[in-house]
């Protein structure tokens, strides 16, 4: 087998596996063939890799083992091997069991069978349904409850089935379990559940006119439990008339099914959340101590150790607790199940109940979904991930299929959308757009993306004390305080490092891809990550390094330089030769700058970062000092060949560079995010030519002067954000942002030089935060009624004239919190809890909030001050 033919070998092994992942059942000896199969596949990539890693260093001599052709005959030699013995063993290994599949459903339907079911937790979701499902509408209206596995959905529909199913003509309860068919439901609904006398050898189109025909003038309600297909419910919702007062009710963890399906205002989703820590605690109590629900003293440490790995989640209080219900009552006897958590979830431990239903779903994931989930197992528990840090290593994985149109950071967004609906990974922070920001998973789901994770051979996970590595590891994360790698680990392709202790990395990752490394304590550049010429993103975030080497242009693979928050100033011009780049982030926030304005650090760029034209991504750039003898060549008139720009950040902008920056800025017709700093505090920004700006503008900041506002923002129809800073304008920006359609946030900071802003009615019909600050002329606002509809944050902070309240403030329905920093005591005493004149003019928000550094005035609990929002 050559070279040239191992990738279309890979391709075909990949295939396999793409099909073995969608069989709903496999026996052990399958298993273990696939296990082989995989193992091969990685010793292609190895095998592929090193052959580039030849073609890319012809004059460097490659230490290896065996030649490239050794190591393709020892692969032909290994496939030819596996298949030998697959075929030796077939006619002996049994049948394929649906043993698995039994105890999953076991587990889901004890709701169903098992009198005096646990309902603790449930009970507010459970009244709510009831009334939705008894509630006269005159139409056919279905409820999807959703939830991750083990949340306890089957439970809170039967309770709410039980109550209300003697209020209808017709009730039916039937399971949509994957192994089932539309055929398989409809039949049963129809013969098993209603009765019905069917001709043998009905199809779905028969089925569905009896079906309707039966029920039509009644007044029904079905449960469809379990749904995995959205075909199984379009099949069955043709079925159904629109009877009176008639409900549907389906349980899914497939939330982007339900979504899917909402397709009318008769089609609703109920997202039922973990248990609270008061709830779980007494759930867990009950059934580990079931003769009073009391917890003994000296066990509550380890109690909430315990529930904190359960996060709420139902199936594990309850299983944990009946394990722990026949075991003594000692603190010795709870610490071993609490520190053996991961290995009594695995098939053979006591809880594998847990794993098994968890499991389910990423055996349902499709394939090229599955190693972006595991990718979880990479990080901490505790250590939440950012959403485009997190795409952007899918992406130098090559987990992210490209997609005609879009980039591979939407597609990779698609793919953590979907990860979210499907309930799998969970969103731990929200952006003002309703994006997550940060992404975690549920502590008993990562013991299941562990226990994967080490079975294919993913990842690599060292917690403590690290034992002998094996020569076949791919992924490596390091979780303690210091890590030496002295071995040969010549199959290393991604490597991270979450501890703060010093971590040594030697010449053997000859392979990497992916080098994380942030938050460590270096110093200086490794001088040995320039060998690694396959590296596709490399992290060197929140080190101390100040400078990085001219030999970094010798990694022609590099697609991520994250440089975040270290103290690189400059990068020097064979940067310019990384032809892969799509995210260059070299920048840090210096906290302890005299000036606000000086916060953002950013750094000096090469005068052709035209050169760099896949770029995506590119912050802060300072365009101050750029080779102004030679502005042909000018760095701002590069970057005009940028045009695959999403996020653009500049420092340091000259007045005079204004109009060259606009020019270029205009031929960046992807560009989705512009932030721009002048000069300094004193300079104006000359940002007028720009006649056309990018149409697909949805963020914008700018910090400094503005001797006008520019004309072109209010032509900017997909604006969802706007950070006006130091901004000095004389006329009201208000009239010219209020007929932004999309517009959800709004800062103003001393921004406006006037005494008075006018929100019209009608205007700014989709903002949802305000945040006026240091706006020391402002004496009064007026929010006319019809205006701000959907405001849910107001932020008003320094602004040292503002003695009035807001007029109209009152009439903000939706307004959730109101936020004031260092204001006027004549302000605040009006709004103060207890004798405020005003206070009943806020009476109706839930939130509210006063810190004066001064004077430490509270009219609610203090809020903390968040850090600087990375745009």
């Amino acid at each position: 087998m050559a070279v040239q033919n191992l990738g279309r070998e890979l391709r075909s092994i990949e295939a396999l596996l793409r099909d073995a992942a969608s069989k709903k059942e496999h026996d052990h000896q399958f298993t273990v063939w696939i296990q082989n199969v995989r193992d091969q596949a990685y010793a292609i990539e190895d095998v592929l890799d090193l052959f580039r890693l030849d073609q890319e260093s012809v004059w460097r001599r490659l230490k290896m083992r065996h030649s490239i052709n050794n190591l393709i005959q020892d692969i032909d030699w290994s496939l030819q091997n596996i298949q030998r013995t697959k075929e030796r063993y077939r006619s002996m290994a049994s049948y394929s069991t649906n043993a698995g599949n039994n105890t999953y459903l076991h587990v889901r339907m004890a709701p169903l069978f098992i009198g005096n079911v646990d309902t603790v937790g449930i009970e507010e979701p459970t009244n709510k349904l009831v009334s939705w499902a008894l509630e006269p509408k005159q139409r056919l209206e279905v409820m999807f409850v959703v939830g991750m596995a083990g949340l306890g959905k089957t439970t809170l529909v039967h309770s709410v089935y039980e109550r209300v199913k003697q209020n209808f003509d017709c009730h039916v309860w039937t399971t949509a379990s994957k192994s089932k068919t539309k055929l398989d439901i409809l039949w049963t609904l129809l013969v098993e559940e209603l009765g019905c006398t069917i001709t043998q050898g009905a199809d779905v189109v028969a089925l569905t006119h009896k079906l309707r025909k039966f029920l039509n003038n009644k007044r029904y309600v079905i449960v469809l439990d379990d749904l995995w297909v959205k075909d199984v419910w379009e099949s069955i919702r043709l079925a159904l008339p629109n009877g009176k007062d008639s409900r549907i009710i389906i349980t899914t963890r497939r939330g982007d099914i339900a979504n899917s399906c909402r397709d009318d205002d008769s089609i609703d989703i109920h997202k039922l959340q973990p248990l609270s820590p008061q709830r779980a605690e007494q759930l867990f109590y009950k059934k580990a101590f079931s003769r009073n629900g009391r917890c003994p003293s000296g066990l509550e440490e380890v109690s909430k150790s315990i529930l904190q790995k359960c996060d709420g989640l139902p199936l594990g209080i309850i299983e944990i607790g009946r394990l722990l219900s026949i075991k003594a009552p000692t603190k010795n006897e709870w610490k071993i199940l609490h520190d053996s958590l991961e290995s009594e979830l695995r098939s053979s431990g006591e809880l594998s109940n847990i794993m098994k239903v968890l499991s389910a779903s990423y055996n349902d994931l499709p394939y090229h979904l599955k190693y972006c989930f595991l990718y979880m197992s990479i990080f901490p528990e505790s250590n939440p991930v950012k959403r485009r840090r997190l795409i952007r290593l899918w992406i130098a994985e090559g987990f992210v299929i490209e997609k005609r149109g879009k980039t591979l950071e939407e597609v990779g967004e698609e793919y953590l959308n979907e990860l979210i609906d499907r309930n799998l990974i969970k969103a731990n922070e929200m952006d003002f757009d309703g994006r997550p920001t940060s992404v975690g998973v549920h502590s008993l789901m990562l013991k299941m993306i562990l226990s994967v994770s080490h079975e294919e051979n993913f990842c690599t996970v060292r917690t403590g004390a690290v034992r002998k590595l094996t020569e076949n590891t791919r992924r490596l994360s390091i979780q303690k305080e210091d890590f030496d790698v002295s071995q040969d680990l010549p199959c290393v392709r991604t490597f991270f490092s979450f501890c703060i202790g010093k971590v040594r990395i030697g010449s053997n990752f000859k392979l990497l891809k992916v080098l994380d490394i942030q938050g460590t304590p270096l110093e200086e550049f490794p001088s040995v990550i320039t060998d690694l010429l396959l590296l596709r993103y490399l992290s060197l975030r929140n080190t101390n390094i100040r400078r990085i080497p001219r030999s970094l242009g010798d990694l022609h693979h590099l697609e991520t330089l994250d440089l975040k928050q270290t103290l690189v100033t400059k990068v020097p011009k064979e940067v310019l030769q990384l032809e892969k780049l799509r995210h260059l982030l070299v920048y840090r926030y210096n906290m302890e700058s005299v000036l606000p304005f000086d916060i953002v650090q950013g750094f000096k760029a090469p005068k052709r970062m035209g050169a760099l034209k896949n770029l995506q991504k590119l912050s802060f750039v300072k365009a101050s000092g750029q080779h102004r003898m030679s502005r042909q060549h000018s760095m701002i008139q590069g970057l005009e060949s940028l045009t695959q720009l999403r996020k653009l950040g500049i420092v340091e902008l000259a007045k005079e560079d204004g109009t060259s920056l606009c020019h270029a800025i205009v031929k960046m017709r992807n560009l989705h995010s512009l932030n721009v700093t002048s000069l300094n505090i004193e300079v104006s920004l000359e940002l007028d030519a720009m006649t056309n700006p990018p149409p697909l503008l949805q963020r914008l900041y700018l910090k400094g002067p503005l001797e006008r506002f520019p004309k072109w923002v209010s032509s900017l129809h997909d604006l969802v954000r706007i950070r006006l800073k130091w901004s000095s304008l004389a006329e009201d920006p208000i009239a010219a942002l209020q007929n932004l359609p999309y517009l959800v946030e709004l800062q103003l900071l001393d921004a406006y030089t006037g005494t008075q802003l006018d929100f019209r009615s009608g205007k700014f019909q989709k903002l949802k935060i305000l945040d006026l600050q240091q706006l020391e002329q402002l004496k009064s606002i007026i929010m006319e009624e019809g205006t701000l509809p959907c405001l849910q944050k107001l932020i008003i902070s320094h602004c040292s004239k503002l003695v009035q309240v807001p007029t109209g403030i009152d009439k903000l329905i939706h307004l959730q919190m109101l936020l004031l920093h260092d204001m006027p005591e004549p302000f605040v005493i009006r709004l103060r809890k207890n004798g405020g004149r005003l206070r009943r003019l806020v009476h109706h928000i839930p939130c509210l909030h006063e810190v004066d550094e001064s004077n430490a005035l509270d009219l609610e609990p203090k809020l903390s001050q968040s850090p600087p929002h990375e745009f």
